[in-house]
């Protein structure tokens, strides 16, 4: 695996953190807050046994790799669609190409991630 793909995946995901209730602010705080909490506890509670070392008795929900996949993918569209919704176009679209250069750099982990059973 590619070692830039954890710092891109990571920056992607922070971006999906601060872009979404930044978004939905306007709408609804309470909204607002209940999505950072959502985009955090899938991350917390699922994870694929293996997945950056992970062991079976430190995960509390263990799934396929093909769940953590949607996930991930989930939180790198959030982070896509939030930036262009809350920020400039400018900010927007250096988002864009962070993701595009995370889903990238993630294709060696997803192909493992394909073999591995929750």
């Amino acid at each position: 695996m590619t070692h830039l793909a954890d710092p891109l995946r990571f920056l992607s995901m922070l971006v999906a953190w601060v872009a979404t209730p930044w978004a939905l602010a306007p709408h609804s705080v309470l909204l607002a807050v209940v999505s950072v909490v959502l985009l955090l506890a899938v991350l917390t509670v699922f994870a694929t046994p293996g997945d950056n070392g992970l062991v079976r008795e430190k995960i509390i929900v263990p799934v396929p790799g093909v769940v953590t996949i949607a996930l991930a993918l989930l939180q790198l569209v959030v982070a896509v669609v939030s930036s262009w919704v809350a920020w400039p176009a400018w900010a927007a679209v250096a988002v864009t190409v962070l993701v595009a250069a995370s889903l990238i750099a993630e294709q060696p982990r997803w192909r493992y991630l394909l073999t591995a059973t929750g």
